[in-house]
């Protein structure tokens, strides 16, 4: 078991002392600066894009991406199953150059909060100022006479974005899309999703920044990987308020994701706390725009569709024309790459949790006469018995034993819904989390009534 302290650097003659975190810890530098002052590993390229729309981010939403970035770095860099003693939980430490040292060390407590209920991770964060020629980053914003976006919309190139993007464009809204990839297959869906938008909506055409920005071993070597990746969305949420931070308006950032994976209870009794990802969880969101309040950025994250299922998403969808024929080209599975085991081409699997809920939301919210054109590995599930020993059947049997367990107690969903985290930050939406809870997995349970699941 290794400790590792990653450090942030802001060009070749930012190499003084930097606070020590743990003395026996293990350095890894992440270099932000390649050359002539631009931010390296996507920001650079993030920052002249808002610039060539005309928008100026503040310092600290600057910050907080270079936050976020190192975040993930560590996230993806040091393994769970080598460094944690229970299996999951690690101890990672960072040093985040900054403008304003005492202004985030103010936050510091709240932040290691809201890291560890997302990740289930211990974090310790000290920050340092950034040296002088990086004092200041964004460049004075340009007067190039575009119309401001109204409101920010994450777009992750899935099923639940495409529909919040859609129901937005749809009443005459502009927005600007904030899109984070890595992998191709992502990068692939956000981009046919983003030219079927455009070419569909002349009038309000939607803008768009779209940054790839992670870690391999080229850019920060560990001698280690991590692939469960749970602080991802601390990232995409960074990308979206630095986008945000340069609009006049006061418009929330639109999260568009469906109450039942935005709860994500866990199906399976060995599955809880962060083994289920909390990417868009009421509690850490809420901690997330209390982390806002406290940096002063006037910006906040809402998710519109935290009371709805997915299936109610497809059903009112404000342009289901569109939709319809885009429906093949989102991306909803969490892991195509491994459709290439089977000799095909990356695509949804078809059994994974996302994927799953994707066919219920299709099934309940197509029309009759309509059907999933979605290319799938396991294409009819009710064809043969999946075997529950393996992938193509574990989260199967998952879902029919967890409605199976709803049907017979009713009351215990109360319970279940809050195993992620709290809902106590609107105590007033406490039902409705629960609500939505029960009629998601209904969605799901009534698609999978036919399918048969077993052990071999």
């Amino acid at each position: 078991m290794r400790r590792f302290v990653f450090v942030g650097r802001l060009g070749a003659a930012d190499n003084g002392a930097v606070p020590v975190v743990q003395p026996d810890a293990t350095p890894v530098t992440v270099q932000f600066v390649a050359a002539n002052k631009r931010l390296d590993y996507g920001i650079g390229n993030a920052l002249q894009t808002l610039a060539d729309l005309g928008l100026r981010p503040t310092e600290t939403a600057i910050d907080l991406v270079i936050l976020a970035a190192m975040v993930n770095a560590a996230d993806t860099r040091v393994s769970r199953s080598a460094n944690a003693q229970d299996g999951w939980t690690r101890e990672l430490d960072l040093v985040v150059p900054v403008r304003e040292p005492d202004l985030w060390a103010a936050q510091g407590a709240l932040l290691a909060r809201t890291l560890r209920f997302l990740t289930g991770d211990h974090w310790r964060i000290v920050f340092r100022a950034r040296p002088a020629p990086f004092a200041t980053i964004a460049t004075a914003r340009p007067s190039l006479g575009l119309a401001e976006p109204d409101e920010v919309c994450l777009f992750s190139g899935g099923l639940d974005s495409l529909v919040g993007a859609l129901d937005f464009l749809a009443g005459g809204g502009k927005p600007l899309l904030v899109s984070h990839y890595w992998d191709s297959e992502t990068s692939k869906a956000q981009t046919l999703l983003l030219d079927l938008l455009r070419k569909n909506y002349k009038t309000n055409e939607p803008l768009s920044l779209r940054a790839r920005l992670g870690f391999d071993r080229n850019h920060v070597d560990t001698g280690e990987v991590e692939n469960s990746q749970r602080g991802r969305s601390f990232l995409f949420f960074a990308l979206a308020i630095l986008a945000a931070s340069g609009l006049t308006s006061d418009a929330p950032v639109r999260v568009p994701e469906n109450g039942l994976i935005g709860l994500n209870v866990p199906l399976d009794p060995l599955r809880l706390g962060s083994l289920s990802t909390r990417t868009t969880h009421p509690f850490y969101m809420a901690r997330f725009n209390e982390l806002m309040r406290g940096l002063g950025i006037a910006r906040r994250l809402e998710n519109p569709y935290r009371h709805v299922t997915k299936g109610q998403m497809v059903r009112d969808c404000e342009d289901p024309a569109l939709l319809r024929r885009a429906i093949p080209s989102s991306m909803s599975c969490s892991s195509p790459a491994k459709a290439r085991y089977r000799g095909l081409p990356p695509q949804h699997c078809g059994t994974c949790v996302p994927c799953l809920i994707r066919r219920a939301s299709l099934a309940a919210g197509l029309d009759a006469n309509e059907s999933d054109t979605t290319p799938y590995v396991v294409k009819d599930l009710a064809a043969r018995r999946l075997d529950t020993l393996e992938a193509e059947g574990e989260h199967v049997r998952s879902f029919q034993l967890m409605a199976e367990r709803l049907r017979r107690n009713p009351r215990a969903a109360k319970a279940l819904a809050r195993i992620p985290g709290p809902l106590t930050d609107e105590p007033s939406e406490i039902d409705d989390y629960v609500d939505v809870f029960v009629r998601g997995m209904q969605e799901v349970a009534h698609f999978l009534e036919p399918v048969r699941a077993k052990p071999s």
